[in-house]
């Protein structure tokens, strides 16, 4: 049967772009639905056979869809359809919800497993409703849990493993997955680098500080898994603010950081070479001190306090005007839907625990129309906090290609370290026991 229309929900940052290659590669017009609610009724009664929209406006007007679908023929397209991995959401549940009632339905993203193995499952049964990971999610999360257990105890580590690894072949019969080391798509290499940062005194004085506060925290939540405490994190991102720029912590810090001199270097060398760079953090308050204190690079900044237009001159000038070396961008506000290829180098200043934000913040330089060789930088304070996230993401990492396919088990165990409890534990400076926690 043929669909009426197709509706093809995105990121709200994301709608322009999409309206841009729809020109460029379809006669096809779309119109929006959006948070307008006496537009959107037009829309709904509009004869356009494709409607954009954003996850947001769906779960405003859910009640409008689910009466509009009941009575039209439909497909869905979820674009970035991580934005549903958390079937405790509201908005996922929306979508789940809704999901019988599309006649056809398609998720697109390159890393459907943002952070967990786990993260998967929404994303399919929003497609096949449970026929191939199953309709209990608790079931499933406790089978494909990254926790620290798995370094100690070798039982949960193969059932890990076997059930993780067994999910592509679940999902075979309606996936299509390419990689970039796949022959579609052909890319230049990509080469990581860790930069070893010292420490600026007082930055490291404030540093212990913060870190026996943090080991205290830790102990009295009593929490066996870390990296999913909500305390936690928020402790350990102190520790990052202070590794990678400690007014943040401390209005009154006024040294120059460590890790800031390796940047200078970094990104000097970078200039004689004719090439561009993008430096990435978590915190829009770095972004805005980066950016200032590396005007002799001419930046420009691209964070969540800018309006889109601002936004948008930003990537036009790094694109367009020679002079103008850096962007300092967060990757809240530009890890996806970018394509910023005048640029091959991408330097981490610091990073948080996603890994979805530090793959698809690498993407930004490493996509089609790249010709030069891309390198990632990650700039890591000795000792420190930087440790644990690096060896973390790296976990996280090669759970995520085990999940989908992109490696067998045996190149997994090669690869996999179950070891970042431990780090952490020495990041926070005591041997005690994971059991104690």
């Amino acid at each position: 049967h043929q669909e009426d229309r197709v509706h093809l929900v995105a990121k709200k940052s994301l709608l322009n772009n999409w309206e841009e290659e729809l020109e460029v590669h379809t006669a096809l017009r779309p119109i929006r639905i959006s948070n307008d609610r006496t537009k959107n009724f037009y829309a709904f009664n509009s004869p356009a056979r494709l409607i954009l929209t954003h996850y947001e406006a769906v779960k405003a007007e859910s009640s409008r869809f689910r009466l509009f679908l009941r009575t039209r023929t439909v497909a869905a397209i979820l674009d970035e359809s991580t934005k549903i991995k958390n079937p405790n959401a509201a908005l996922t549940d929306t979508f789940l919800s809704l999901a019988p009632l599309f006649k056809k339905r398609v998720i697109m993203t390159g890393t459907p497993v943002a952070n967990r193995p786990y993260d998967i499952w929404s994303q399919i049964f929003f497609l096949d409703q449970g026929a191939s990971l199953g309709s209990d999610f608790a079931a499933f999360k406790s089978n494909t849990d990254l926790t620290n257990k798995l370094s100690t105890n070798r039982a949960s580590r193969t059932d890990f493993e076997r059930v993780t690894g067994e999910i592509a072949t679940s999902i075979a019969g309606f996936t299509v997955r390419e990689t970039k080391l796949g022959d579609i798509v052909t890319l230049p290499g990509k080469s990581i680098h860790s930069v070893r940062c010292d420490w600026e005194s007082r930055q490291l004085d404030l540093y212990r500080q913060i870190r026996e506060e943090t080991r205290a925290i830790v102990f009295a939540n009593s929490v066996p898994t870390l990296d999913d405490s909500e305390v936690i994190l928020k402790r350990l991102l102190r520790l990052v603010q202070v590794a990678s720029n400690p007014q943040l912590i401390d209005s009154s810090y006024s040294a120059t950081p460590g890790k800031f001199a390796d940047l200078m270097d970094l990104l000097i060398r970078i200039r004689r070479c004719g090439e561009k760079g993008i430096v990435w953090t978590s915190f829009v308050a770095t972004s805005e001190w980066l950016h200032g204190n590396l005007a002799d690079f001419n930046p420009v900044r691209l964070n969540g306090r800018m309006d889109m237009e601002s936004r948008h001159r930003a990537v036009q000038r790094f694109k367009t005007e020679g002079d103008v070396h850096v962007l300092v961008a967060t990757t809240g506000a530009a890890k996806e839907g970018l394509t910023l290829t005048v640029a091959n180098h991408a330097i981490f200043y610091d990073r948080n625990f996603s890994l979805d934000d530090y793959l698809q913040a690498q993407d930004r330089i490493h996509r089609i129309s790249q010709s030069r060789e891309c390198h990632v930088h990650n700039l890591l304070m000795s000792e420190s906090i930087d440790e644990w996230i690096d060896i973390l993401l790296s976990a996280k990492s090669a759970a995520a290609r085990l999940t989908v396919g992109d490696i067998n088990r045996d190149a997994y165990e090669r690869i996999m370290r179950y070891d970042f409890a431990d780090v952490l534990r020495d990041v926070l400076g005591t041997k005690r026991s994971m059991d104690e926690l």
